[in-house]
């Protein structure tokens, strides 16, 4: 009865405002204990301050209730909300239990529930950058997840998916009448998400997320029944013991008068009800990747050729020079700019950046761009903005020797002189894959030949003969080589072959 007294003197004190935080204390008493099914359905709802919840669902009887079997903190004051460390990798269970009363919710009866379970920012300026922080995270970390499910310890969960771009969510299915425990493993630690590197004391706050779905009539699990979240911290192995043991003694020096302004610890930590997670392309990777958009040569040529056959390793049509639109400009408007990002896959980011004009976007430092999109896309975008070229594998100098009957012609109008003759105008030709077929593809479109018509391609060797260009010849061709090249008609009479000298 001890609690009915505490009660009683703070609502003489006035400090009781809200009837539901006032029994957070009575329920986590009752959660620390054993879990029978009396007193799951006795222990009082929680709610967070959420302006979203509707106000009708503020004395709605939730269907469910998590609980994770870990300790909360004891230097939380009275009415915040509770705070529990967790230890990286280490196994947590999380009980679902039913909390439906007679009645509720008939039509989940004997059929199953799916619930996804989170690792997610507590803070809403992370919130809204989560993507980028979670790449960010994946960069560093290639081949981890921030999330995992421990599956031989856990209890009646069936159908478990972990989604390799969503590396901070499982899912799974159970069935309510069951007894039923998931035991999750938080990968990721509070400190890597700080922007200098401190004490787990200073790392972010992540929040575990429980969102459960009944099925509807299609057969699809997107119905949503019930949400609950808790605060967390997560530490490098033993850490969380350390860091619980340092609060115990913290308040075990305070006055009794300073003790009552905090919670007491709790063993197990109960997830209190909250909105739905907003599953939406902007939180979480997409399941498929975006293929990159398809953009339409400036200058239409007799043949249609694919984009990685460009001679220019930065440009994605024809065989001329970056032409001056894919440069961002100052004078950028809001909407060029959004045109621009899509143009050169950043169309995640299209919204972040949606109030940027060009001169806004370009006066971003590197680390600016590093730390609002994450290393791998800061970094692209960084060089992009910049227009900073990727320098080709092998640079190869081609020109087409002109006819004989155009040489004689010069030299004649030259009065003879060799040196008045042919002018050798030379192409770049960039090579990225190292190829004679890539050779051949970039030969006709840099100097406007059918491909089709282009039967082989020889270099010719001593003493006149014509040497097959392969592959191998082509990885052994010296960097920035030149060449002269002249055709000839095929035997068949269809098509011509290139002659390389």
């Amino acid at each position: 009865m001890a609690w009915v007294l505490k009660m009683d003197e703070a609502i003489e004190s006035g400090l009781v405002h809200d009837f539901d935080a006032s029994l957070s204390g009575i329920g986590q008493e009752l959660g620390a204990g054993a879990y029978s099914m009396s007193d799951v359905l006795a222990l009082p709802i929680f709610k967070q301050e959420d302006s979203s919840l509707p106000p009708e669902n503020e004395t709605k009887h939730p269907p469910f209730q998590y609980v994770m079997c870990a300790a909360t903190s004891p230097a939380v004051k009275l009415y915040d909300e509770t705070l529990t460390y967790l230890n990286q990798g280490q196994s947590y269970e999380i009980r679902m239990l039913d909390n439906r009363k007679a009645g509720d919710i008939p039509e989940i009866n004997g059929k199953l529930v799916k619930s996804i379970i989170r690792v997610v920012f507590h803070d809403r300026r992370l919130q809204y950058t989560e993507h980028q922080q979670l790449e960010g995270w994946k960069w560093n970390r290639p081949g981890d997840r921030l999330l995992d499910l421990d599956i031989p310890m856990s209890v009646g969960v069936i159908d478990i998916k972990t989604n390799p771009s969503q590396l901070n969510a499982v899912e799974f299915l159970w069935d309510p009448t069951k007894c039923t425990s998931a035991f999750i493993q938080v990968h990721c630690i509070s400190t890597e998400f700080t922007p200098r590197k401190h004490g787990g004391e200073k790392g972010v706050p992540f929040r575990i997320q429980v969102d459960t779905f009944k099925q509807t009539e299609n057969g699809e699990y997107t119905d949503h029944l019930h949400s609950a979240s808790c605060q967390i911290k997560v530490f490098k192995p033993k850490g969380a013991d350390r860091k619980q043991k340092t609060d115990r003694e913290k308040m075990e020096k305070r006055t009794a008068h300073e003790k009552e302004k905090y919670q007491p610890s709790y063993d197990t930590t109960i997830l209190t009800e909250c909105s739905p997670w907003p599953d939406t392309p902007t939180t979480f990777v997409n399941n498929s990747p975006t293929p990159a958009p398809t953009f339409t040569s400036a200058q239409h040529n007799t043949y249609s050729v694919p984009d990685s056959n460009s001679s220019s390793p930065n440009h994605q049509g024809d065989g001329t020079s970056q032409g001056s639109g894919d440069q961002l400009h100052p004078s950028a408007t809001i909407q060029e700019t959004q045109q621009w990002l899509l143009k050169h896959r950043f169309s995640t980011y299209t919204r972040l950046f949606s109030n940027f004009s060009g001169a806004d976007l370009l006066k971003l430092t590197r680390e600016d761009l590093v730390q609002i999109c994450g290393p791998a896309d800061g970094i692209r975008l960084y060089n992009a903005l910049k227009s900073r070229s990727v320098r080709p594998r092998l640079t190869i100098y081609v020109c087409q020797e002109p006819l004989r009957s155009v040489q004689l012609e010069r030299q004649d109008a030259g009065n003879g002189d060799s040196s008045n003759g042919a002018i050798y105008v030379y192409h770049a030709i960039y090579l990225e894959e190292m190829a004679a077929s890539e050779v051949t593809r970039k030969l006709a479109l840099a100097f406007n030949i059918p491909l089709h018509q282009i039967n082989q391609v020889y270099r010719q060797g001593p003493t006149g003969i014509h040497i097959l260009v392969s592959d191998q010849m082509v990885q052994n061709f010296q960097d920035e080589s030149c060449f002269l090249f002249t055709t000839i008609k095929a035997e068949n009479g269809e098509g011509f072959h290139i002659i390389l000298k």
